[in-house]
């Protein structure tokens, strides 16, 4: 048994789009949550940039007390997982595109069209396609990559007309030209406007990795006997700048239990 607390960082606001199937799965785990509110986005930064700030956030969390550190971050998970893997030799650290990967292949058929929305920076990575070809070579995958999505969604732009124009020009495009009928939120900020994707794109089966990244956190957990004993789990949220919005999206979330909420500025 470990009874110290789950290490989970994103850009900004959308790894609390997390937190609820952390609960769910892992409901005795701590939970430490780190958003860099000061520094995103992240996905139009460059690889070097994204994997600096993402070892600053690691040395945080570890310095904090975390067991393991989950990258919740699709940008970071697609530019940054081995780099911290070698800052951080000893502990586990484990990415979101890895387990949604997994999922995909798992539900997914030869049949499907799968459009993958997520920033210029996975995009570019070919993270997923590499991923999904490893466990389904057969699967045919489309990506498409949103700059404008995540700023509008830190600047609490939700069900602006803009962000339905957005919307509508980034997933029409890829219904129309691609015939997708599976979407794949690729960055944890899109969980945030999945009702608006579902109002204006009814027919599309869409993918949030949120729960396979809680899933996979446990199994690694398991295996390494560090799940932490039967007691409920508190949780602790950080932000490097504790805006409105940031408080606008976890009343928008319906974040379940209590928690603490602190500015820290790396």
């Amino acid at each position: 048994m470990d009874d110290r607390p789950i290490g989970i960082f994103d850009s900004g606001v959308g790894g609390l789009t997390s937190i609820n199937a952390f609960s769910e799965v892992l409901p005795s785990e701590s939970i430490l949550y780190f958003g860099d509110t000061a520094r995103a986005p992240y996905g139009s930064k460059s690889p070097e940039t994204v994997r600096s700030f993402s070892r600053e956030i690691g040395q945080f969390l570890i310095n904090a007390g975390a067991k393991i550190l989950v990258a919740a971050c699709n940008t970071s998970s697609a530019t940054a997982l081995d780099y911290l893997r070698e800052c951080f030799p000893g502990m586990i650290v484990q990415g979101i595109i890895e387990p949604c990967a997994e999922q995909i292949a798992e539900e997914c058929t030869a049949e499907d069209r799968i459009g993958i929305i997520a920033t210029p920076v996975t995009v570019n990575s070919r993270a997923y396609n590499t991923e999904i070809a490893k466990h389904n070579p057969d699967l045919r995958v489309f990506s498409e990559a949103c700059p404008d999505f995540v700023p509008m969604i830190e600047s609490g732009a939700f069900e602006s007309k803009t962000m339905e124009t957005a919307i509508q020009h980034h997933i029409g495009r890829m219904v129309d030209e691609c015939g997708i009928n599976v979407l794949v939120l690729g960055c944890t900020h899109y969980p945030i406007i999945r009702d608006k994707i579902e109002s204006l794109f009814p027919d599309l089966r869409i993918i949030d990795p949120s729960v396979a990244l809680a899933k996979k956190t446990r199994q690694l957990l398991q295996e390494e006997g560090m799940l932490a004993s039967d007691w409920p789990g508190w949780r602790r949220f950080y932000a490097s700048d504790l805006s409105p919005r940031f408080l606008n999206v976890i009343e928008r979330l319906g974040i379940k239990g209590d928690y603490s909420l602190e500015r820290h500025r790396l």
